[in-house]
């Protein structure tokens, strides 16, 4: 009976520890931007932005071919009256090889250029460098890979050349960080979360002012959360939100960006604070962090290949105001703690 007891504590064990964090995959273990050409049908894609996929070729930067199957996703994005091109899903119909930078994968997503007019170019790469400045925070974020894209139509034609970027999948994120991704029902106590991620989730949200997100709930009928995903397990204080989808905020200011309006602004560059007042410690903690670094997120905007010194000027300029709100403790109590939610 004893040694039942021991068995049963050790399967226990097994199945509660921790996994050992892994590597990235190969597509994003480096940062510098790859050239690829994707060719399929996609008038269909970009005519009926379906979720249903076609079948195409992905050549990765070494020219191997590679076997996908491409449709169209999200939502704002989707829409035509949005985006000329939509935001599409790449899944790779066969593994693939070692020697591909996609090795490993299996479905992405891939942020496009939404429309042709070099501004968008500019959007784009915006909301690239903000996934990059949340990486250097934390490892529980999204990292992403910049990437030439060369677009060309089922019988090798040219369609369009123009900017992107891949998010990494979050199995993957959860297996960098030693962990699983959770699938969470349409609303989670704000006790599930830990504090110290939801503090910077919530205060990095203010800085770029994106006010497109929740991490306790999701749209109606839909799991947990808006514009996050979760990866730990649920339970007091376990679960870490991931944020994603930052097109939607004043530091990107896209065009069709518009704020929510039960917040009562005229204009997303707007700021208004949303972190939960049981986290005040921890959100002061986030902003010491953020001031540490802000040398190093600011190198990340201006580092991003393709920004014009004219986008990164106003994104620097757009980031000083915010530095000045969480210049020092006294400063995050005055400007942001003293307006936390309930």
């Amino acid at each position: 009976m004893r040694g039942m007891f021991a068995f049963v504590a050790a399967c226990a064990f097994a199945f509660s520890a921790p996994a050992a964090a892994q590597q990235p995959k190969p597509l994003f273990a480096a940062s510098d931007p790859i050239r690829i050409t994707i060719q399929a049908p996609l008038s269909g894609v970009i005519r009926s932005r379906s979720s249903n996929p076609v079948q195409g070729t992905l050549t990765d930067p070494s020219g191997q071919p590679l076997a996908v199957a491409l449709s169209a996703r999200g939502i704002t994005r989707r829409s035509a009256d949005t985006c000329q091109f939509p935001p599409l899903r790449v899944q790779f119909t066969t593994p693939p090889p070692a020697t591909s930078i996609f090795a490993g994968q299996k479905k992405l997503k891939l942020v496009t250029h939404c429309r042709s007019t070099p501004s968008f170019q500019q959007y784009v790469l915006l909301e690239y460098s903000a996934y990059k400045m949340y990486n250097l925070l934390t490892p529980h974020s999204f990292r992403v890979r910049l990437a030439n894209i060369d677009y060309r139509d089922d019988s090798g034609r040219p369609i369009v050349s123009r900017v992107g970027y891949f998010l990494e999948d979050l199995g993957d994120v959860a297996a960098r960080n030693g962990t699983r991704e959770t699938h969470a029902p349409e609303t989670i106590p704000l006790s599930d979360l830990n504090p110290a991620d939801a503090a910077r989730y919530t205060l990095f949200q203010h800085m770029i002012a994106n006010h497109d997100w929740s991490i306790r709930a999701g749209p109606a009928g839909s799991d947990c959360c808006h514009n996050a995903e979760l990866i730990g397990p649920l339970g007091p204080g376990t679960a870490i939100a991931i944020p994603y989808d930052f097109d939607f905020s004043g530091y990107v200011n896209a065009p069709y960006a518009m704020p929510p309006e039960q917040l009562h602004i005229s204009s997303v560059r707007q700021r208004v604070y949303r972190g939960y007042c049981t986290q005040n410690a921890d959100v002061l903690a986030a902003a010491r962090q953020m001031r540490d670094a802000r040398p190093q997120m600011i190198a990340a905007v201006t580092a991003t290949p393709g920004l014009e010194p004219g986008t990164q000027s106003r994104a620097t300029r757009f980031l000083d105001s915010f530095f000045a709100e969480i210049a020092s403790d006294e400063a995050v109590n005055a400007n942001l703690l003293r307006r936390c939610v309930r």
